[in-house]
């Protein structure tokens, strides 16, 4: 018994590495806990909705739905991922989205990723205003591994038993009769030898079973040390020139390990950072700081006069080759003292900001802005549902109840974080979606000599420095959506952050996600 318990547990432990060598998830590598991307923008004249299921396993199939968002007469959809690689050849042929039966604006494909990285998935309308093409990046990455169900880890290790029974047996017959004459009875040595002959080969098989046990685990062990994780990071703050400075180092050693060294960084939004600091449980201070680098792993930034307390501090970064990654740490702050020079104009904060909601009637959440200015979430009646395709949006209207024109804010009409409130969902989300506009610009820009660290980095910059809005992201209604869907049920605080009349406005909120079998009406 024993023998056969070690021997399902070998087979169990085999299948299961089998099934996780590629058990790895589009990390939502620029975000935490949020493993699906979602896109919104425009394909040419057709404005679509892009949303791209992470498939658990590389290489493996990835699940892609493009909604058409107006009126258009669509011929065909195909959908192409395209790995990140200056050196790349021809691509493949896409695949054609299939149209989901029922709904004549949704279409559906499946897409192999085949290696782990940066990819964007390029997706093709063609119809009556000619053909359009969008460009999606998303990050796959190894970040966990997939136990192998019991009841199937017990019927593979059954059928190994059965192998090797049948494996004993083998030997045991030819050894007792493969050199006798047909119809000749084996005598009684003959007997004994094809006996021993089959106890020598179970210790035999053991001893192969252990060894490959230990060799799985080794294996396994490779495995484990090569799974994703956003390089170490660590905060700190000091006073320099009497002035609070908060210092964010990224400290582990692999970022700097010429073997295994990232590449470099370039801007989104402007900025090389976009670090955020949220106060650990209460959450009612919040921070959208931009640091400036003092050198390859060190940033630093003014504080703003935030309340003391424990902070969680995430930091949004953005490769060359366009990967992104949100990097995480903790940091202590002491009570707030002297006047706040903020390092970058685009630098904003907002804190205690009990009293200034107020919950409208069945149509949303009304956010009382620094400026007068209200902001109301269109949340409406229905629960926000675990993974249901639900578009946040927000109207700005001024003190008057009209209509506030919105000014560009680092590119868009909005920025909006969110988080769960045990900090295990953390998302930094545009009116484009999920997606890092830089790692959509290095897809767009690349060039097959951009096989030298910074070659494409620098053009970027460039680009950047001479790019205006990101096109039709400004509403003049005071009006801005984020495609999302919330991955985990629980409860969230959303910050909306705004641009009017050269001043940043942050709006909050409240969010309760439930699951499908809990949705109910909100009253």
């Amino acid at each position: 018994m024993g023998q056969l318990g070690g021997a399902r547990e070998a087979v169990k432990r085999t299948l299961g590495r089998l099934l996780t060598l590629g058990a790895v998830a589009f990390a939502a590598s620029a975000h935490v806990g949020s493993p699906d991307t979602y896109f919104e923008g425009a394909a040419g004249d057709y404005p679509i909705r892009v949303i791209i299921r992470s498939p658990g396993v590389v290489p493996g199939l990835a699940q892609i739905t493009v909604r058409v968002l107006a009126p258009r007469l669509v011929r065909r959809v195909l959908a192409l991922p395209v790995y990140w690689d200056p050196r790349t050849a021809a691509p493949p042929p896409p695949d054609v989205a299939e149209r989901v039966p029922g709904d004549p604006t949704l279409y559906s494909a499946a897409l192999w990723l085949m290696r782990g990285g940066s990819y964007s998935v390029q997706v093709t309308i063609e119809g009556d205003r000619g053909t359009g093409v969008a460009l999606v990046p998303v990050q796959a990455v190894a970040t966990r591994r997939l136990d192998l169900p019991t009841p199937l880890a017990a019927l593979l290790a059954g059928l190994g038993v059965l192998l090797l029974a049948g494996a004993v047996t083998v030997v045991g017959a030819a050894v007792r009769e493969s050199v006798l004459d047909p119809g000749v009875m084996p005598d009684r040595r003959r007997t004994w030898y094809a006996r021993a002959a089959m106890a020598a080969s179970v210790v035999v098989f053991a001893l192969l079973l252990v060894g490959a046990r230990a060799w799985w685990r080794a294996v396994d062990a490779a495995y484990r040390t090569g799974l994703y994780r956003p390089p170490h990071a660590s905060a700190a703050v000091r006073s320099v020139g009497g002035a609070a400075t908060l210092r964010f180092a990224i400290d582990d050693s692999l970022w700097t390990n010429p073997n295994r060294r990232w590449s470099p960084l370039i801007p989104d939004h402007g900025h090389l950072m976009h670090l955020f600091l949220i106060r650990d449980s209460s959450l009612d201070a919040f921070a959208h700081l931009h640091p400036l680098p003092r050198d390859s792993t060190t940033f630093e930034t003014h504080l703003p006069p935030l309340p003391a307390g424990r902070y969680r501090v995430y930091a949004d970064i953005v490769h060359e080759s366009g990967f992104a990654q949100t990097l995480t740490a903790g940091v202590d702050l002491g009570a707030p003292g002297g006047a706040w020079h903020a390092s970058d104009p685009d630098d904003a904060f907002i804190a205690d900001e009990s009293g200034k909601r107020d919950r409208g009637r069945g149509k949303g959440t009304t956010f009382a802005l620094a400026d007068g200015s209200t902001m109301t979430w269109d949340s409406g009646a229905q629960a926000i549902v675990v993974d249901r395709e639900a578009p946040l949006r927000f109207r700005v209207r001024t003190r008057g109840g009209g209509p506030a024109a919105l000014e560009p804010y680092m590119r868009m009409a909005g920025h909006l974080m969110l988080t769960r409130l045990d900090g295990a969902v953390f998302v930094h989300l545009h009116p484009a979606g999920t997606i890092s506009l830089a790692s959509q610009e290095t897809f767009l820009l690349r060039q097959p000599g951009d096989t030298t660290r910074g070659a494409l980095g620098a053009r970027l910059s460039q680009y950047e420095s001479a790019a205006t809005t990101h096109a039709g992201m400004i509403s003049l209604d005071g009006s801005v959506s984020f495609p999302y869907a919330f991955p985990q049920p629980g409860r969230y605080r959303l910050w909306v952050q705004v641009k009017r009349a050269g001043r940043i406005l942050t709006g909050v909120f409240d969010a309760e996600v439930v699951t499908a079998a809990g949705a109910r009406t909100v009253p």
